[in-house]
């Protein structure tokens, strides 16, 4: 067993939490403590006073201190991956958060309080992964919010609010049970939604002019039945790399359906 872990989990010290804490590329102090199988928050935390940042992500956490807001200097929160199921009232302290993850917890409707249409300086919310079928009425208030994750719930319907939100341009409602007999209302969500694309390809607007004029070379000749125009010259990674009208240079993702393009076209020509 490691030193420091037992059955309530591991002991997190005040000299531990500080020597966890770096600076950012912008310059905020960020506390990181996941992993570590932590099951009650840390109460030592609260004498950092002047930490930005706090992940306490993928642990075993399953309540909040009733006194969590008063952790008042932090802007970014991440709590995903633990065992929460619900979030004490003071959490609307917290008024200068801009980023709160709580994805893949044990949240329920009931287990959010009122008090979060009180973060008004949130730009991005993650509640995916949790068990939410409707969001407290005082998030209507969450003008600066962009992002809102909301992945893997159990919506039957979402709170007429969210598209009223009006910076708001990325919504994940993945996987819900959501009725689509929302008129205009879902249409409007829809079009804030994340795409549903799984495979990814430089797109031709991507690539610089040299390297547009080479791909669409390559593509002409290999149209042509040969093997693509052009020498190697200096042209970036995407060289030898079979095109599509289009779409240029898959990633790694991509790979395999690509190489099955490139079979199927050649096949198709020798039919021919």
């Amino acid at each position: 067993m490691p030193k420091g872990k037992g059955a309530k989990g591991t002991k997190v010290t005040l000299q531990t939490a500080k020597k966890a804490v770096r600076i950012t590329q912008d310059g905020r102090r960020r506390l990181t403590l996941s992993k570590m199988g932590i099951i009650t928050f840390p109460q030592c935390l609260f004498k950092l006073t002047n930490v930005d940042e706090l992940d306490l992500s993928r642990n075993l956490i399953q309540k909040l201190p009733e006194n969590i807001g008063s952790f008042s200097s932090l802007r970014w929160l991440d709590l995903h991956s633990n065992k929460l199921e619900s979030l004490p009232e003071s959490i609307g302290n917290l008024v200068g958060l801009t980023h709160l993850n709580l994805s893949n917890n044990d949240l329920t409707s009931a287990g959010l309080p009122y008090s979060l249409g009180s973060l008004t300086n949130l730009k991005s919310l993650n509640l995916g992964l949790n068990q939410l079928d409707t969001l407290p009425p005082s998030m209507a208030g969450l003008d600066n919010l962009k992002e809102l994750g909301l992945f893997d719930n159990r919506f039957t319907k979402l709170p007429e609010f969210v598209k009223e939100l009006r910076n708001l341009n990325k919504v994940n409602t993945r996987r819900n049970p959501l009725s689509y007999a929302q008129g205009e209302s879902e249409e409007t969500l829809k079009e804030k939604s994340e795409p549903e694309e799984e495979v990814y390809l430089v797109h031709e607007s991507s690539l610089c002019r040299k390297c547009f004029k080479r791909c669409k070379e390559q593509n002409e000749g290999f149209s042509r039945g040969g093997g693509g125009g052009g020498g190697d010259g200096d042209m970036c990674e995407e060289k030898r790399m079979r095109t599509y009208k289009g779409l240029m240079v898959p990633n790694s993702v991509a790979a395999v359906n690509q190489d099955v393009w490139r079979i199927r076209k050649v096949e198709h020509m020798q039919v021919k």
